[in-house]
């Protein structure tokens, strides 16, 4: 089953003024539940710096894989594992958390090479980064989840449910193509795309203690609403990639596209998936192209454009990205 829902201006603007609040149906313990959630979602609108996580939420280092993943973890029920991407850290999330921890244990890695996560050389081809987090919820013990993902974590995601399909029981996949899939050789020959080949020990040189001018073109370039990227948020994330070793490693994710590529053609080939699938993309960046690059590898996927957007969702638009992601999700009762 395939469905296509473009969220008209009016509509977004309508649910973002009432705050967004819970959908009906629910017994009266699921209705105080969701009162509470509706509370918390009226207060993800775009604010200046990184939205704090719950108090419930505790952080660990996890070693797996032979790398060190930081991770946060906190509540109570079924798992949700939320992936971030390029230019970001596991950092971004902290609304979503908010909004999902009444009824769910949210699990939220650092990817190898990313935020305080360690960085090692190798090992970031999208296939090994699954293996990561698959290795991170093994030893929380955590069977069955949900995910939620962000441009490289899309990739991430695809690897895990194609890998593990019985594990993963939806998926949100936002804003990003799948090397390989679809539009990729069309998506390859954008001149845009030219850091996706931007790497090596020169262009570290480069880069090096200018992490911020780089990462400004990303969150400039890619945004509708380039000021919603603050300033703090912009400091936040320039400090994260100026440590050792974390711009070679974001190097390493795009320098790896060509492995990746391979890789999931030989997922495909086994077959599509076919768990539920919510697509969204910024309707001023991948939108036009993010059902066809999901819809290429699953079979029942609902496709949202998020109006006035453009990649960094949840910086521009982080109220409807809550509620787009909490309504997809099924409620406990």
């Amino acid at each position: 089953m395939i469905k296509h829902l473009n969220l008209s201006r009016r509509d977004f603007l309508s649910t973002t003024a009432i705050g967004l609040g819970a959908v009906a149906e629910f017994t009266l313990t699921g209705a105080a539940r969701a009162q509470t959630r509706s509370k918390q979602m009226s207060e993800h609108v775009q604010v200046d710096g990184i939205h704090p996580f719950p108090a419930a939420m505790q952080t660990r280092t996890i070693e797996t894989n032979g790398t060190s993943i930081h991770v946060r973890v906190g509540g109570q029920g079924p798992a949700v594992v939320l992936v971030h991407g390029f230019g970001t850290s596991g950092d971004m999330w902290g609304h979503l958390a908010s909004a999902l921890i009444e009824d769910r244990t949210i699990i939220v890695p650092d990817l190898r090479g990313s935020g305080l996560s360690s960085k090692p050389d190798g090992g970031y081809e999208k296939k090994n980064l699954a293996v990561d987090v698959v290795g991170v919820l093994d030893v929380l013990g955590v069977r069955t989840f949900e995910l939620v993902t962000h441009d490289i974590g899309i990739m991430v995601g695809y690897a895990i449910a194609a890998t593990h399909p019985e594990r993963v029981t939806r998926w949100v996949a936002i804003d990003a193509p799948l090397p390989g899939i679809g539009p990729w050789e069309k998506i390859l020959q954008e001149p845009a795309m030219w850091h996706f080949g931007f790497g090596g020990k020169d262009m570290e040189r480069l880069v090096a203690g200018r992490e911020r001018i780089y990462l400004d073109r990303f969150w400039n370039e890619l945004s509708r609403h380039p000021e919603r990227f603050d300033e703090a948020k912009r400091q936040h994330y320039a400090a994260l990639y100026a440590q050792p070793g974390a711009m070679r490693a974001g190097f390493a994710q795009f320098l790896s596209f060509s492995q990746d590529a391979i890789d999931n053609k030989a997922f495909l080939a086994k077959g599509k998936l076919q768990m539920p699938v919510l697509a969204l993309g910024g309707e001023a960046t991948f939108a036009p192209m993010i059902g066809e690059v999901i819809r290429g590898v699953a079979d029942n996927v609902e496709v949202v454009t998020i109006p006035d957007c453009g990649h960094w969702i949840t910086e521009e638009q982080p109220a409807a990205t809550t509620k787009l992601v909490v309504d997809f999700l099924p409620r406990r009762s």
